[in-house]
């Protein structure tokens, strides 16, 4: 059996879609399985993980670009031609061409683009709509990131519950090390010379920053003295407002986008966690700092309590009076903090992608019949 695996997403500026097909990639190509792997279009070999771009050099994404382009134009045959034969592909959204012969699988991650629209571009709602109708409807099997996100697509697009099921997204290993000497590097580069409360994520309406800063400008002052807020990710849409604010926030700092290298070091040094998402398919960045032994403050609302369980503390995410309260908590009780980071561990050893990797074995097995 020959899994094909539409590894398009790496070559473009993507945020956790990106992550999770990267890492994803890698672990199946590390775990004995009883299929050759190929990636469409071919990519031998990956370079470092990076979101402003692609892991390849220039030459080699135009190449493929290249390639995908004869795909659009050629159809079904000239797919064929490009990925090989195979058994099974596995789409993105950017897949345009299936192979012929293939049974198709694909990842759903999200469907915040149904649920909430207002919280996208219309660019991205199109390209959502036209993946659901060209690839999902149309697939052998589906892969949901989360119990919350099978659900929603049983409600929302009448899946058959049978062609779709859960496998769980992993953590980078890096997150689950110690990697105290290098957050000692990483916050000298940066100049955090306080302890700080940590947000990481693409500043757009959805991660609901500017409800974090108004809960952090109402903390009590003595807090704030001690303690920053840290906010790292790069600026997406609709984050003019955001942005602007950032800079005379008292106690905040922007960092922007970091390199994928330095942020496992970043987020163990965290004393919190921050996550006050108004949707999210899995979210992934909690369960980072939970591998990390950090305690989250996260919402409660969509996959984030199926990831945080009882390691964390969850908040009603338009409620800043509740995001405050949470963050005081947490900061004004270090064994509130110890003993939510030793359950915060042992909860995200859950996600890790070698677990993934063997159940998405299984999985393709299944598609393959």
């Amino acid at each position: 059996m020959r899994v094909v695996i539409d590894a398009t997403p790496l070559l473009v500026r993507s945020g956790g879609v990106k992550t999770y097909l990267y890492h994803w990639i890698d672990a199946l190509r590390r775990l004995p399985a009883p299929f050759s792997l190929g990636l469409y279009p071919r990519l031998d070999h990956l370079g470092p993980l990076r979101h402003d771009g692609s892991v390849l050099s220039r030459p080699g994404t135009w190449a493929r670009f290249a390639l995908l382009g004869l795909a659009r134009v050629g159809g079904a045959p000239a797919a064929s031609w490009i990925a090989g034969r195979a058994d099974v592909l596995h789409a993105s959204n950017l897949t345009r061409s299936v192979p012929r012969g293939a049974r198709l699988t694909a990842t759903l991650h999200d469907l915040t683009t149904l649920l909430m629209p207002e919280l996208h571009t219309d660019s991205n709602v199109r390209a959502d709509q036209a993946f659901f109708e060209r690839i999902v409807r149309r697939a052998d099997r589906l892969i949901a990131v989360s119990r919350h996100t099978l659900e929603d697509a049983l409600q929302r697009l009448k899946l058959d519950d049978q062609r779709i099921e859960v496998i769980y997204p992993g953590v980078a290993d890096a997150f689950f090390a110690n990697a105290e000497r290098r957050t000692t590097e990483v916050r000298l580069r940066y100049g955090l010379a306080r302890p700080y409360v940590l947000f990481v994520g693409t500043v757009e309406p959805r991660k609901n920053l500017d409800r974090l800063l108004d809960a952090w400008a109402g903390l009590r002052p003595s807090l704030r003295e001690e303690f920053d807020l840290v906010v790292a990710g790069p600026p997406g849409w609709s984050s003019g407002s955001t942005l602007a604010r950032l800079p005379a926030a008292p106690g905040v700092r922007y960092l922007g986008y970091l390199p994928e290298a330095e942020l496992p070091p970043l987020t163990a040094g965290a004393t919190t966690f921050v996550y006050p998402s108004l949707y999210e398919g899995f979210g992934l960045p909690v369960a980072q700092a939970m591998a990390c032994g950090v305690p989250v403050v996260a919402s409660d609302v969509s996959s984030l309590p199926e990831v945080v369980g009882e390691a964390g503390l969850l908040v009603d995410p338009k409620s800043i009076a509740e995001i405050r309260a949470a963050i005081e908590r947490l900061l004004l009780a270090p064994s509130l903090r110890a003993k939510l980071a030793g359950k915060a561990r042992e909860r995200a050893a859950r996600f890790r992608w070698t677990r993934a990797a063997a159940a998405s074995t299984s999985f393709f097995e299944r598609a393959a019949g």
